[in-house]
């Protein structure tokens, strides 16, 4: 039988004013907060329905949301607080066991069957990643923790995943790739989300 591969799934909770921002000149406050939402639904629903292995939700500001609590009872998910940090310190928490995929929740794209096809690959390579068409990545799996890939990176810019890319080379590490996928971070990237229905 194959080994388990937990994932997790950094999340904002859905406040108004902090979930979304970009979006919030498009939505409103409120609007961008519910959309967040179901962005976070569909992740840990998602998450659960691959079956990988068991399903941690870091959460930030913290777990308390309502919403969590109530994704924690409908998918038997573990709620953990994000730690202080820049992303690359909160995904190395999330990694530092052997074997983990990390999502976040803005790629709606994102189907149990690429968390599935994730998995396998993670169990014969060193790791594994999904990049986003804006230049970084909706996934990314290490079959042993590695805080180099992480430390001192400029996120949130188009070169993330080339230069993630040149990390694992330079530490002699394999690595599979799955195709592109894209994030809800901009009112483009919305108006895609609502042509498509991905949401419902």
């Amino acid at each position: 039988m194959a080994e388990d591969v937990p994932i997790a799934i950094l999340a904002k909770a859905p406040l108004a004013g902090l979930a979304k921002t970009r979006l919030i000149p498009t939505l409103g406050a409120e609007g961008a907060a519910a959309l967040q939402a179901k962005l976070v639904t569909r992740a840990a629903a998602n998450a659960s329905a691959a079956r990988t292995g068991p399903v941690t939700l870091w959460a930030t500001p913290d777990e308390t949301h309502p919403l969590f609590k109530s994704l924690r009872q409908e998918f038997g998910l573990k709620l953990v607080r994000q730690p202080d940090g820049d992303l690359g310190e909160r995904m190395h928490a999330a990694l530092r066991n052997d074997r983990t995929l990390v999502i976040g929740t803005d790629c709606p794209a994102l189907t149990p069957d690429h968390l599935v096809l994730a998995a396998a690959m993670l169990r014969h390579h060193d790791a594994v990643v999904i990049p986003a068409e804006d230049g970084g990545y909706v996934l990314i799996g290490l079959r042993k923790p590695q805080p180099a890939i992480f430390s001192n990176m400029v996120w949130g810019t188009a070169t993330v995943m080339d230069e993630t890319r040149r990390r694992f080379r330079s530490l002699s590490l394999t690595w599979k790739e799955l195709p592109a996928l894209w994030d809800v971070d901009t009112p483009d990237d919305f108006a895609r989300l609502h042509k498509e229905k991905l949401l419902g």
